[in-house]
């Protein structure tokens, strides 16, 4: 009898720890069921994403969020954050998805799913006018004088590691925090993704910054998702629409080449 009864209570604890450790749902289980879709972006990327003067997330990456959480039924909301946090943030399950200007690379796709891309970018070199003739190519920048700047833990950071690994490289979390090392000649360049490097050429020529002219890699940019099959179907198919009917066409010509919401960001 006492045997019996120790085993009944091994079987009732096996039960209690598999419905303790069974899923709670698929992750668009999950979305549909809280009627929200978190999106972790890092809302200083401009054109790809920036924050404006009245503190909305705005961008191309945050009309391909808007469009998909509307699609899904529910409400869209940003959490922004530094762009080395973005991933970590996905993997904790603290976001949805990653929008933010995200390189799909073999060794980020080992640890999250990607869907795109939506947009092929590369490398641009932001500096001052001053130094654009010795900095237009990889081996300019390799030399131990130059100081370069890059996002943490971004494809650039890469890219400067691995073309010009003489040169001083100074990761940053933020864009911003670059540009003004820049203005305050703490760095020589800054290596970016080449839509930013081209704005920001644009929007701060009269304080002598100026871009490269041909763009130095293939960056194919991807939206991050959790491992689930149906989202990543549901997903797929809804970028296929959008990139077929024009849309999406339509808001990366919106936001790479019509510059009149610059106005809307902060000084």
């Amino acid at each position: 009898m006492k045997k019996t009864g120790s085993i009944f209570t091994l079987v009732f604890v096996m039960i209690l720890a598999s419905v303790a450790i069974a899923p709670a749902g698929t992750a668009l289980d999950r979305i549909q069921q809280k009627g929200e879709l978190v999106v972790g972006i890092t809302g200083t990327q401009p054109p790809l994403n920036a924050t404006n003067k009245a503190g909305k997330i705005i961008g191309l990456d945050a009309d391909i969020a808007k469009l998909i959480a509307r699609n899904l039924g529910v409400k869209i909301k940003f959490t922004p954050m530094s762009f080395s946090q973005l991933l970590p943030a996905l993997e904790a399950g603290q976001v949805d998805m990653v929008i933010s200007g995200m390189t799909m690379t073999p060794e980020r796709n080992l640890k999250v799913a990607f869907v795109g891309p939506y947009y092929i970018s590369g490398k641009g070199i932001l500096t001052k006018a001053q130094n654009i003739a010795s900095l237009q190519d990889p081996e300019g920048l390799n030399k131990p004088e130059f100081k370069v700047a890059a996002l943490k833990n971004s494809t650039s950071q890469t890219f400067v590691e691995k073309a010009a690994p003489k040169a001083s490289l100074v990761p940053t979390e933020s864009y911003e925090k670059a540009i003004d090392l820049l203005f305050h000649d703490k760095v020589d360049a800054l290596i970016a993704d080449y839509p930013y490097c081209a704005f920001s050429a644009f929007r701060y020529r009269d304080k002598g910054l100026t871009s490269g002219q041909a763009q130095l890699t293939f960056e194919p940019l991807g939206i991050a998702v959790p491992e689930d099959t149906l989202l990543i179907n549901w997903m797929q198919n809804f970028m296929g629409m959008l990139e077929g009917s024009g849309q999406l066409k339509g808001l990366a010509k919106r936001w790479l080449q019509d510059g009149s919401w610059i106005k809307d960001l902060p000084e």
